[in-house]
């Protein structure tokens, strides 16, 4: 250092004020080591004194180096000099036996506290002139350990300035990308100008970016991302995909070549969109900066979602105008088979599908019906509820969209079978809430419905549904004429018209009446509205306890009358006593009841509607006279069983 520098003297007066603390002790011990190091090149042997062993230890009294391989005792022995030197705080000797032992503390520079000990052994007197040496000596030790320690922090200083300059650059290229990305507004102008960045930065490295199908591009660096996908790639960008998170690994071929690859979610704040696969070979993987690629990721996926989001708010007006015009022409029909038909010529211009097919529940709700398609080989007989696509959207009440129906493991379905549809999308046809038909649009290519698809035609099918009940209101006054108000069975009159159809058609079936016992009492005990909800309460115990298939009525007041078609009197009498224990163990407050059974065959004498109910009134009369709360069979020949509780 020069006198006449004054920035020079500066520097090392600034440098001379580093200094650690007993905090930093724990952590030295590495330094330490490399300053003994040093130490020993420098200093050692020392001429006159070349049979002394020299031990560095630190602040707990552990050795940490050594100048010469000594016996184990007289290691010992330094160690325990060297703590008690730690206890007083100050130079010392030992002497005895073969060798005598020096021991000086090795301080810090601001606070003066004991960081290392210098201790050295020698053969020979005076032990004086050994304790001024190792005192001296730990003084050299200091300089020898301060100078590393400056040359670490330098170091630091050093990289720490060359990585603030590595991020400088790289927040300008940062910038420049991003505002070339957001002067995009089409959602390929986007991804073009993200391909081209990233191989301006990385040359070397092969780039890809994997997408859902609810984009089509074509630039052939963008392909589909197949969840189902079995090979190690593949898993890796369905992880970082599904979790949102950017993940690396290192591969090594057969023949040695690594490559480091990279899978980063092309995200947005609305959601994932695909994943960025880079593969880079050999030794530009080792400088290829993670953060940076996350950023331009992340600014990708922002700039990818407002080109999206501005295409789909000129999709959405067109939608709009395109439901208006539909519903417009939907309302000017009421006839159900008109409102089908157009629906369906409609949807298919609209998604551009290969095939539509139009499917309404029946009256009972037991089977779908199909009421329109483009598919004239389809069987339109009605088919289970539960059956293929239409059943599983049944179920569900929710919309569906298959990408690929040949990787589909759920239900099969004969529209797509026997047309060779790969891509579906379907919606419920909902009336009040339920369920009441499915829309089905289909495509021989896979992948073909996008999310915008899917999501219209749920719109779609809200306008179609509205306009099959106003086209099905008459239908509904209809039924509604055929029920009780308040208890929601069947009228009296529905039941005798069904029972004489069933009674043309069928081969057995049974008749079940159910009288609530002593109800005038409980009218005039507590009231009519009581009595109301405990003829309400033993009607849902019937609704629950039969089959869809079975016709609950009232018969007149409190009396119920169930028929059951293809059940023998024998099943009838099971069912009659289930709902007999169930309405005395379940209503509040608690009544009773008692049930006539009465059933025909096709092989006994031509019966009427009349005799049979006249067979299960007169069962129900005794059952009354005999105690109540009791079930009995009546028989044509005039032969009847009891059942009491």
């Amino acid at each position: 250092m020069k006198a006449g520098n004054p920035q020079a003297a500066v520097q090392a007066a600034w440098l001379n004020d580093i200094d650690i603390t007993p905090n930093d002790f724990p952590y030295i011990e590495g330094l330490l080591q490399r300053a003994f190091s040093v130490w020993s090149e420098e200093n050692l042997p020392l001429f006159g004194l070349e049979e002394v062993s020299w031990y560095l230890i630190d602040h707990a009294g552990k050795i940490l180096a050594e100048a010469l391989d000594r016996p184990h005792a007289e290691r010992e022995a330094a160690s325990a000099a060297a703590r008690q030197m730690l206890m007083l705080g100050e130079p010392g000797t030992i002497a005895g036996g073969d060798y005598s032992l020096a021991a000086a503390p090795v301080k810090t520079r601001q606070q003066g506290h004991v960081y290392a000990v210098m201790v050295s052994t020698a053969d020979s007197d005076p032990v004086e002139a050994q304790l001024a040496l190792t005192v001296q000596t730990a003084k050299h030790f200091g300089t020898c350990f301060y100078h590393e320690l400056n040359h670490v922090f330098l170091s630091d200083l050093y990289n720490l300035r060359t990585q603030n300059e590595r991020e400088a650059a790289r927040w300008t290229a940062l910038l420049q990308i991003v505002k070339r990305i957001h002067d995009k507004i089409d959602v390929s102008g986007v991804l073009n100008e993200v391909f081209e960045s990233m191989s301006d930065i990385y040359p070397g490295a092969h780039l890809e970016l994997l997408m859902t199908q609810d984009y089509q591009s074509s630039n052939l660096r963008v392909k589909p991302l197949h969840m189902n996908a079995a090979t190690g790639e593949d898993k890796l960008c369905i992880r970082a995909y599904t979790e949102n998170i950017m993940l690396s690994r290192e591969k090594v071929s057969e023949k040695g070549a690594r490559t480091l690859e990279i899978a980063v979610p092309l995200s947005g704040k609305q959601g994932v969109y695909g994943v960025f696969h880079f593969q880079i070979p050999g030794e530009l993987g080792k400088d290829m900066d993670l953060q940076l690629v996350g950023m331009l990721a992340d600014t990708a996926g922002n700039a990818f979602e407002n080109a999206k989001l501005y295409e789909q708010s000129n999709l959405l007006i067109h939608e709009l105008r395109l439901i208006n015009e539909l519903s417009r022409e939907l309302s000017q029909s009421l006839q159900p088979s008109e409102v089908f038909e157009f629906a369906t010529k409609e949807l298919l211009e609209i998604f551009k599908a290969d095939y539509c097919c139009i499917s309404e529940l029946t009256h009972e709700g037991d089977q779908f019906r199909i009421m329109s398609t483009n598919l004239e080989t389809l069987d339109k007989e009605p088919f289970p509820v539960n059956y293929g696509i239409c059943g599983l959207v049944h179920n569900t009440k929710e919309p569906l969209i298959l990408s690929d129906y040949h990787t589909f493991k759920g239900v099969r379905s004969k529209i797509m079978d026997s047309t060779n549809s790969r891509s579906l999308i379907a919606a419920p046809v909902k009336l009040r809430g339920e369920v009441r038909g499915t829309i089905l649009l289909t495509h021989r290519e896979p992948h073909y419905f996008s999310y915008e698809n899917y999501k219209l035609l749920q719109v779609l099918a809200t306008h179609i549904g509205l306009a099959i009940a106003n086209a099905s209101l008459y239908e509904a006054v209809q039924h509604m004429a055929n029920r009780d108000m308040l208890t929601g069975l069947y009228a009296r009159h529905y039941l005798n018209s069904c029972v004489q159809k069933r009674l043309s058609t069928d081969s057995v079936g049974s008749l079940l009446v159910v009288d609530i016992d002593k109800f005038k009492q409980i009218n005039d005990s507590y009231g009519h509205q009581v009595g109301d909800r405990i003829l309400k309460q033993v009607c849902d115990i019937i609704k629950s306890s039969i089959r869809s298939d079975d016709i609950a009525a009232r018969w007149g007041g409190e009396e119920l009358a169930i028929y059951f078609p293809y059940m023998t009197a024998e099943d009838c009498l099971k069912v009659a006593e289930r709902i007999r224990e169930r309405v005395k163990a379940e209503t509040d407050p608690k009544v009773t009841v008692s049930c006539g059974v009465g059933g025909w065959r096709s092989d006994q004498d031509r019966i009427s509607v009349e005799s049979l109910f006249f067979t299960a009134d007169m069962a129900l009369y005794r059952a009354k006279n005999g105690g109540r709360n009791r079930t009995e069979v009546g028989g044509f020949d005039g032969t009847s069983e009891r059942l009491t509780p």
